[in-house]
């Protein structure tokens, strides 16, 4: 299938594990050290093309040393990154994440050259060419909050183009933002605390009836250890998360999401392709980073049986 993620791209450095920042010059030996592709476009991206799909992203990024990795490592995984802009004045968005025992992520985090992504970006025809298009991070990518954009977005959908939203920040002016995609996106999965923030409910299954009165199909609220909700016009269904070990929650949300539109895609309902989801998720928990542990799809839908 194929597939367009567009938005926040974020090179990630994470170490594991990490139960304090030493002191002074001290230093800590820790397991692990990686380096990944993230964000809700580029960590979808990945975790799209791992899954089988086409995959073809749009965001900005810097022109420089950190860009170069975060595209080596797009390209290095199957993802198309011609729609990359590259951009001298800013740097890439990177973060670095020391995670705790627990599987907890504390970040530091640089939004860099995602704040500069804009319509103009955007190659003519690619949205209504795919088969979905994911907004990766709408709320941190504001340049996209545009008519123009969303004329793109209309034409697209009208050629039968499907549109699904996640969002990157918990920044509530930033979230209030990003409500004005949603009468252009068909699926929306927040998290929980994004869901409540939006809608100032603080039960998931009111903020999710509220959400879809703003415009999409479908709402699916990622719940962390409680696992996920499915609201449609039809009512409210809930997934419980999968028995796995957690390593490292970073990620889960962005492999949720993949899951769930290779199983769109593919012509599932959306309870099924939730469970998708929720299998890529679990996968992805198991190990350090976005893209840990994910293979294929045949390796995600194992988990399921």
């Amino acid at each position: 299938m194929a597939v367009v993620t567009l938005g926040a791209h974020i090179l990630d450095v994470l170490a594991r594990p990490v139960e304090s920042i030493p002191d002074g010059q001290d230093t800590v030996v820790v397991d692990e050290i990686r380096v990944t592709a993230a964000g809700a476009a580029a960590g979808t991206a990945v975790a799209l093309a791992r899954l089988g799909n086409d995959v073809v992203s749009v965001g900005a990024v810097g022109d420089d040393d950190l860009g170069d990795l975060l595209v080596r490592i797009m390209e290095r995984n199957g993802v198309d990154v011609r729609g990359l802009v590259r951009r001298t004045a800013d740097q890439t968005s990177a973060s670095i994440l020391p995670i705790r025992p627990d599987g907890g992520r504390p970040s530091f985090h640089v939004p860099g050259a995602n704040l500069t992504l804009t319509a103009g970006a955007v190659g003519p025809g690619l949205l209504s060419a795919a088969d979905v298009v994911h907004l990766g991070g709408p709320d941190v990518t504001f340049g996209l909050n545009d008519p123009a954009f969303f004329e793109m977005l209309a034409q697209a959908r009208g050629t039968g183009t499907v549109v699904t939203m996640d969002l990157l920040s918990n920044m509530p002016d930033l979230l209030r933002g990003a409500a004005a995609f949603l009468p252009h996106v068909d699926h929306f999965l927040p998290n929980e605390e994004q869901a409540v923030a939006m809608t100032g409910h603080d039960d998931p299954d009111k903020a999710a009836r509220a959400l879809l009165a703003q415009g999409p199909r479908t709402v699916v609220i990622t719940l962390g250890g409680e696992g996920s909700l499915v609201a449609t016009a039809g009512g409210v269904e809930r997934l419980p998360v999968l028995p796995v070990d957690v390593v490292d929650t970073t990620g889960c949300g962005d492999a949720y999401c993949a899951g769930f539109i290779t199983g769109i895609a593919r012509g599932l309902d959306v309870l099924e392709a939730a469970r998708w989801g929720t299998a890529a998720a679990a996968t992805v928990a198991q190990g350090l980073g976005s893209d840990a542990c994910l293979t294929d799809l045949d390796g995600v839908l194992a988990l399921l049986k």
